[in-house]
């Protein structure tokens, strides 16, 4: 064989550091995305953040502003004065702590209770068992054990029962329940003896409380032996009730997010910027970048050199961050206008191939963009994911979004009769006569996502 040299002329993408930021910033959130300017900001001397005007400080009237001694003087001391320095269940590390847990809520009751100190040993151990719903999570005899063993004395089983009793009858009612049936028969219990059907209605909710989460009304109205007026007055009683006591004290963990693009209509036409609160405004720091003048090589120099280059690269990759996420924004707003326009309904099937051939771009380019991604409309904030969904064909040779069709599911459920509920194979019907031909197995599926539950558990008699 002859050997000999050959000269080929190839081109190939090289992953520098550059790009590898540049995608890793493309993928973040806003979350995220100050959490890395703010860790930037602390290891780059030479990267600074813009300092926004405030226009409270800049226009401010100052003759309106207490001074010190005035504040001092009337707010400080009517505030301790509404707290009550000498009170002796103030707390300066609770005081301005507006929420109460449940366990709190029955303690203080237990406090203005008359115990002995035996029984609020009790007390505080029974508290302490219940769930953050309001049942008792533990049996008298283990909770009995455990008292023993603690207060190293006999502890009957009767005593727990007795103190458990008061406790259930503590705001809110029915709390330290063991089980639904008593937890509603408890609440039953502070109905007036007057009120019509309460005897069926304690015998519903004691007997028959797997038929009421079931809704097997036939069944229920035959054990019961009430015709269906009737059934419907004891229904109603059941529903003025709380299965769950302490729901009313439970602290919802609400996920609030940082819209990165905004949608207005501004004379027929939808514009989309990016959100200013949610872009961080860098800048290299000038003092330090006129340095780089002094061409002496030094140490020093180079550590700046380096930094300013950091600094440059981090700046033109959010730059290209915010350029990218901009476009992708424009195209889906272009092409479900009329989602803007109309509603849910008149979603449009689209999926990343067709934004990234619109934008010329890769798929993968489209996924990191829209992932954790934020639009605010003015019908709501969504995700950038929500706007894809697949496609299904009607009757018109047109292609209809599952987007669309869900959303038609959620009107036709909620405009049914309650006492006649539409069944998968009815809704299958309706849909097959606004030209969308849709599996029953297909129905049901996206009823199940939507958490609507079937037929049988939807039936109401008021």
């Amino acid at each position: 064989m002859k050997q000999g040299l050959q000269l080929k002329f190839s081109q190939q993408l090289s992953m520098t550091p550059q790009l590898q930021q540049a995608i890793r910033l493309l993928q973040l959130s806003s979350f995220e995305l100050q959490q890395e300017v703010q860790q930037a900001l602390e290891e780059n001397p030479l990267l600074e953040q813009e300092e926004t005007e405030d226009p409270l400080r800049d226009h401010g009237d100052e003759s309106t502003t207490p001074d010190a001694e005035e504040w001092d003087q009337n707010y400080t001391a009517e505030l301790m004065g509404a707290v009550g320095q000498n009170d002796a269940d103030y707390d300066a590390m609770t005081f301005g702590c507006g929420h109460e847990t449940l366990h709190d809520h029955l303690r203080w009751q237990l406090q203005l209770s008359h115990f002995s100190p035996v029984d609020e040993q009790i007390g505080l151990a029974v508290i302490d068992a219940i769930s953050p719903t309001g049942y008792l999570t533990t049996s008298v005899s283990e909770l009995t054990q455990a008292l023993a063993a603690q207060l190293d004395e006999p502890i009957e089983e009767d005593e727990v029962a007795v103190v458990l009793k008061r406790i259930q009858h503590f705001d809110p009612v029915g709390v330290g329940a063991r089980d639904v049936s008593e937890c509603l028969l408890l609440q039953l219990q502070q109905f007036p003896e007057a009120t019509p059907f309460l005897a069926e209605t304690k015998k519903a909710v004691t007997e028959y409380v797997e038929l009421l989460g079931q809704r097997d009304y036939r069944s229920l109205s035959r054990h019961l032996k009430l015709n269906e007026p009737q059934l419907t007055e004891v229904l109603a009683i059941i529903q003025q009730l709380q299965p769950h006591p302490g729901d009313s004290f439970a602290q919802s963990d609400e996920a609030y997010v940082i819209p990165d693009v905004v949608v207005r209509q501004k004379n027929s036409r939808w514009i989309v910027e990016l959100n200013p609160q949610s872009l961080p405004r860098l800048k290299v720091n000038s003092s330090y970048a006129a340095l780089i003048q002094d061409a002496r090589p030094s140490d020093d120099m180079s550590y700046i050199r380096q930094h300013l280059q950091e600094a440059k690269w981090f700046i033109r990759s959010i730059e290209s961050r915010n350029e990218t996420l901009l476009k992708v924004a424009t195209s889906i707003v272009q092409r479900q206008q009329a989602f803007f326009e109309l509603g849910e309904e008149a979603m449009k099937p689209m999926v990343l191939a067709d934004i990234a051939a619109a934008i010329e771009m890769h798929e993968s380019t489209v996924s990191r963009v829209t992932s954790q991604k934020y639009m605010h409309t003015p019908r709501g904030v969504f995700e950038l994911k929500y706007f894809f969904s697949s496609q299904l064909s009607t009757d018109r040779g047109e292609d209809c979004s599952s987007t669309a069709i869900r959303a038609l599911l959620k009107k036709l459920v909620a405009a049914e009769n309650p006492k006649k509920p539409l069944s998968d194979s009815k809704l299958t019907d309706l849909m097959s006569e606004q030209g969308i031909q849709v599996a029953r197995r297909t129905i049901a599926k996206y009823r199940e996502a939507l958490q609507i539950p079937p037929s049988s558990q939807r039936k109401r008699l008021i």
